[in-house]
């Protein structure tokens, strides 16, 4: 199956940058580039993507606009907003309004081509390099105790929520933890289901953001 992505990006090399990396895979398919979040939104509402790449300061609409109006097409295909360092506080717009994760532009190749299989599967893309300092940031400003759902996750749904808070795959996560990838997968859907999330950036920001998860990156004993 070939995955259809749409691309934007205010600065034509960037765009064409990233088009050349995921058209030379076989699996996926260009099938747009745009300049700001009014072009991508009326490409993403003609050509119905699997997946969107977009950048989150454009010109015009910008992509955080751009995600919200995106988001409520039937259906909507999930969005991985694009970011540099400096700009925490536009990611929490991102992902408040539907984007299922965010990547670094400066990234390599391969995490491009992953992130856009990761969306495609239903998973969340997380870059780890950003989410401590992120969710940091975030629950600095509103600290919270755990809340009492937090007591029905089990040791190992604690050690799986660790490793996503740690923006770690199924894949990575199975290999620290000696099982099944696919167990990996049943893990993560039970902790959204108990906690109430939609998506393993939520569950990544909720982890730190109440403790269940110290900044070190081990589940805190103390929440479990």
């Amino acid at each position: 199956m070939t995955i259809r992505v749409l691309i934007a990006d205010d600065q034509p090399a960037a765009r064409e940058g990233l088009r050349m990396i995921l058209s030379g895979v076989d699996d996926i398919e260009v099938i747009g580039t745009a300049a700001d979040g009014r072009e991508l939104l009326a490409l993403a509402e003609r050509r119905r993507p699997d997946v969107v790449l977009t950048d989150i300061r454009m010109p015009g609409m910008d992509g955080i606009e751009a995600i919200r109006r995106i988001a409520q097409l039937d259906p909507a295909p999930p969005m991985v907003a694009l970011t540099t360092f400096d700009i925490d506080e536009y990611l929490f717009g991102a992902l408040q309004a539907g984007a299922v994760g965010f990547l670094l532009k400066e990234s390599n190749p391969e995490q491009f081509v992953d992130a856009v299989r990761t969306a495609h599967d239903g998973q969340g893309v997380i870059d780890p390099r950003v989410t401590p300092r992120l969710v940091r940031r975030f629950a600095e400003t509103s600290p919270r105790s755990a809340p009492t759902e937090s007591t029905d996750l089990t040791p190992r749904e604690t050690e799986v929520l660790a490793g996503v808070a740690r923006g770690n795959s199924n894949q990575q996560i199975a290999s620290e933890l000696f099982i099944a990838q696919g167990t990996v997968k049943i893990h993560v859907a039970n902790i959204l289901t108990k906690l109430g999330l939609r998506s393993r950036v939520e569950a990544a920001v909720y982890a730190y953001r109440y403790g269940i998860v110290t900044w070190s990156g081990a589940p805190d004993s103390r929440k479990q």
